[in-house]
C-alpha cells in the first residue's frame, strides 16, 4: 500500500505563495489520482484539487486561479503551488488518493501578517 508523506507548510503574509509537496513511499504511477484537501477549524475537510495519472485537474471555486496542482511520477511527488494566499486558506492540507485511502498528518498552512 503506497504511504502518502505531506509537506511544505508554514506561515506566510497575505498574498504570498506556498509549494506543498505529496511524496509516496511507493511508485505514483499505478495510482489512479492524487487530491489535496484542507481542513480549517471547526470545520468539514473540504477537496481543495485533483490530479489524475493522465494529468487530468481540477479544482474548487477558491482554489481555481490562484492553485495549481502538479505531479512528477518520476520522483513519486504531487505538488501544490498556491499563490495569492488569503487567510481563509489557513488550513491543515492532506493530500490522499482517490478512492480515499489513510489520511497522513498533513501540513500546517497559515495565513497571517
Amino acid at each position: 500500500q503506497v504511504q502518502l508523506v505531506e509537506s511544505g507548510g508554514g506561515l506566510v503574509q497575505p498574498g504570498g505563495s506556498l509549494r506543498l509537496s505529496c511524496a509516496a513511499s511507493g511508485s505514483f504511477s499505478s495510482i489512479g489520482a492524487i487530491v489535496w484537501y484542507r481542513q480549517a477549524p471547526g470545520k468539514q475537510r473540504e477537496l481543495v484539487a485533483g490530479i489524475t495519472n493522465y494529468g487530468t485537474r481540477t479544482y474548487s471555486d477558491s482554489a481555481k486561479g490562484r492553485f495549481t496542482i502538479s505531479r512528477d511520477n518520476a520522483k513519486n511527488t504531487v505538488y501544490l503551488q498556491m499563490n495569492s494566499l488569503k487567510p481563509e486558506d489557513t488550513a491543515v492540507y492532506y493530500c490522499n488518493t482517490a478512492p480515499i485511502g489513510d489520511w497522513g498528518q498533513g501540513t500546517q498552512v497559515t495565513v497571517s501578517s
